[in-house]
């Protein structure tokens, strides 16, 4: 493998790319973005089935979709309802403390409709990515980078330069993985808060006392033990929780996955609810705000209707591992083997 750089328009008021500063607690803190990422992911397709069935929302699912893709045909056999997808997920972080395009979070996932399932591979932010025909750099740097590229290179405007970035992107991540990636969404972390929120809240287990504050990027996580319903910005400080400042109350990687599941249980059962029906109008804006996709709506609706009845035991997650060298994390080959037979035997099934 060799070398290589990112989605769609950030919504009004969006910042515009900037360098990265090294703040290492930062960086070690992005790391599980993937968590809340993964959770909204999921709260995605299950918002816009609700949504679709009950107030069948075009709008919304239209302003999810790629634009101008009313010429789009798909052949005969290709539709995500009758062929295995695969998909590149990418979480920026653009609330109001956060800033930029670099990728904190990215999954590739693969959907198969034969089996009604998926599996989804989450990436380190700071992996270190070397496949042919790109520069390596770390994963949360292609995007921008291609961005970048893309406006002063190929002199492209801004809404031509985020579709070319994503292009590249999943061009990258296709040749990682040896697969074919045919479509990408960007997510904002705000989103899941907004979600959250527009539902009411979710009613968790705290496990234990969570307080941690760093004034760099406004983080001020202060949660006490037991079960309680938590706002969104709450929400997402039970889920990326990872120590105290005085270095106490430590959280291991079983107990941030049990938090995962314990909220994807929460939100779906929710949403699912008499009580969620009733909030899907505010839930479908949050998402609306907060989700881009380049597929076009016609096969967004088909995955909608393909999926509904998916659970969270027909999903997969294979987080990818390795080991920190500073500036980067260097992915263990076995294991990434193992990420790519298992999103191959996806596409397969």
């Amino acid at each position: 493998m060799s070398k290589g750089s990112t989605e769609l328009p950030p919504r009004a008021g969006a910042r515009q790319p900037a360098k990265a500063k090294k703040q290492k607690p930062r960086k070690k803190r992005s790391v599980w973005k993937t968590i809340f990422v993964l959770l909204f992911a999921v709260l995605i397709l299950v918002a816009l089935a609700l949504a679709y069935l009950v107030f069948k929302a075009d709008e919304a699912v239209d302003q999810i979709a790629a634009p101008s893709d009313n010429e789009v045909v798909i052949p005969a056999g290709e539709s995500v309802k009758e062929k295995a997808v695969a998909l590149l997920l990418m979480g920026i972080d653009s609330r109001s403390h956060g800033g930029g395009l670099n990728t904190d979070v990215m999954m590739v996932a693969v959907f198969n409709p034969n089996s009604k399932s998926a599996t989804i591979v989450t990436i380190p932010r700071d992996s270190n990515i070397d496949v042919d025909g790109y520069r390596a750099r770390k994963a949360n740097s292609f995007y921008a980078d291609f961005y970048m590229n893309a406006l002063n290179k190929k002199d492209l405007d801004k809404e031509a330069a985020y579709a070319d970035a994503k292009q590249e992107v999943r061009n990258v991540m296709s040749r990682l993985f040896n697969i074919d990636i045919k479509y990408s969404a960007v997510i904002n972390f705000q989103g899941f808060a907004d979600v959250v929120d527009a539902l009411g809240g979710v009613e968790v287990d705290v496990d234990m006392r969570m307080k941690y504050r760093d004034t760099a990027d406004g983080t001020n996580i202060d949660l006490m033990p037991g079960v309680q319903v938590l706002s969104g910005e709450k929400a997402l400080d039970f889920v990326r929780y990872r120590k105290s400042n005085n270095g106490k109350n430590m959280s291991s990687d079983f107990e941030r996955n049990a938090r995962q599941s314990q909220v994807i249980g929460a939100l779906t059962d929710k949403m699912k609810s008499l009580d969620g029906v009733t909030k899907i109008g505010s839930v479908m804006e949050a998402v609306g705000k907060n989700l881009t996709m380049d597929m076009p709506s016609k096969e967004i609706k088909n995955m909608i209707a393909e999926y509904m009845s998916m659970g969270r035991n027909d999903i997969t997650f294979i987080p990818l591992e390795g080991k920190w060298k500073s500036p980067y994390v260097y992915l263990d080959d076995a294991k990434l083997d193992e990420a790519r037979a298992a999103l191959q035997a996806k596409m397969a099934e």
